[in-house]
């Protein structure tokens, strides 16, 4: 009988576990900023949810999908704060920046929730994230398909943001095009190398960039 209940309380020990550590607002060690190639994103995504940011004409190419709070190894996520949720005025206000204002407001719930920062703070360090890095004039002067090697793509990041390391910036790829070009930052927004975990770069010999519509 000792036995049996010897092993009884093991197992439930094993079920209940130790609480799980959440995640705290403000606590984190850098950002990553994640710049979405929209073609790329419109051509898998966007055209069959009729996105405005598809529209022709609009020539829209680099776009943030988010600024997300980083450790150095791993991430926080929908982290509990006392800061209430933007207005759907204020998200919809990142449009230009982010292509939607639904976007903006996914990208509050996941990852600026965990930033400390106010709903507003953090869409104002979005935009002051995107306004620290130049992106490279050439890629929005494409009028064709063009299949370049995803260190091609970095090279031309680096050559526009000398202070950007081989290492604190990643290519991602979706299928045979280019997704992503994510660049690490300082909580003060300066470049810095990404933590080893956040290095996933695409692995594929070259990468298709469609033009801007």
């Amino acid at each position: 009988m000792a036995r049996h209940r010897m092993i009884a309380l093991a197992l439930a020990a094993a079920l209940t576990g130790p609480a799980q550590a959440r995640d705290v607002a403000g606590q984190f060690d850098y950002y990553v900023l994640a710049l979405s190639w929209s073609p790329s994103w419109c051509a898998s995504t966007g055209d069959d949810r009729r996105s405005d940011q598809c529209e022709t004409g609009r020539r829209i190419g680099f776009v943030v999908h988010g600024l997300w709070p980083q450790y150095e190894s791993g991430w926080p996520q929908r982290c509990d704060t006392d800061e209430r949720d933007p207005s759907r005025r204020e998200s919809q206000a990142m449009a230009d920046v982010m292509g939607s204002g639904g976007l903006a407001w996914h990208q509050w719930q996941k990852h600026g929730r965990c930033s400390g920062l106010s709903a507003r703070g953090y869409y104002a360090a979005t935009r002051a994230a995107l306004d620290a890095v130049e992106i490279p004039e050439v890629f929005n002067r494409l009028t064709d398909d063009i299949r370049l090697p995803p260190a091609v793509v970095e090279d031309a990041f680096i050559e526009a943001n000398p202070t950007l390391t081989r290492n604190g910036i990643t290519v991602t790829c979706q299928g045979r095009a280019l997704q992503e070009v994510r660049i690490c930052l300082t909580r003060d927004l300066e470049p810095r190398d990404c933590a080893p975990d956040a290095r996933r770069d695409c692995a594929l010999p070259a990468v298709t960039m469609a033009p801007p519509r």
